[in-house]
């Protein structure tokens, strides 16, 4: 029997939190039962496993990044919303690395899955940064990999502690938002 109060939302929940605090590789089916007070073979009776744990992981990561995304570019055209939504990255990487790394790999098993509607939120606020630029529909797709490429890259590596140089973070993010705008813009003048 289940224990009251366990269910697999809470064992998600339970394990994100973890995952943000100590790192997604070190998260186990044993740290999350330690966590919620449980022996791990009772985790089963909620989530298949850690496999299955670390995509629910994802699926949370997904959308509440997809949330985070959707109220700070909400208003926003061109660059403003470009700034906003890649601002919005780089915070929800920063205050939740652990969740942000379950996304990475994950994939949708098909259209009803989870994962697939918390996508589609996510990039439909990409989407509205793009509006404004005027992309071609056919060079959308591309846009969209070189904005995620661009900010998974530096958010990650800020989180690991990758800049080791003396200048200003903050001046490179304001810099690399510039570049991106540029391009963006030059982008449809061809």
């Amino acid at each position: 029997m289940p224990r009251a109060g366990l269910d697999a939302a809470v064992v998600t929940q339970a394990a994100a939190a973890l995952a943000d605090e100590i790192g997604l590789a070190q998260v186990s089916m044993s740290t999350v039962a330690e966590r919620l007070g449980v022996k791990a073979p009772s985790l089963y009776k909620h989530v298949g496993g850690l496999t299955d744990l670390t995509r629910r992981i994802a699926v949370v990561a997904v959308a509440e990044l997809g949330d985070a995304l959707r109220d700070a570019t909400q208003g926003r055209a061109g660059r403003d919303a470009l700034a906003a939504a890649a601002g919005a990255v780089r915070r929800y990487v920063r205050e939740h690395p652990g969740r942000y790394a379950a996304t990475t790999g994950a994939r949708p098993e098909d259209a009803d899955d989870p994962l697939t509607l918390a996508l589609d939120r996510t990039l439909a606020s990409f989407e509205a940064v793009f509006r404004d630029y005027g992309l071609d529909p056919a060079d959308q797709v591309h846009a969209l990999r070189m904005l995620r490429s661009v900010l998974h890259g530096f958010a990650t590596l800020e989180v690991s502690g990758g800049f080791q140089m003396g200048t200003d973070v903050d001046e490179s993010f304001a810099w690399l938002i510039d570049f991106l705008d540029r391009g963006l813009r030059a982008g449809t003048a061809r």
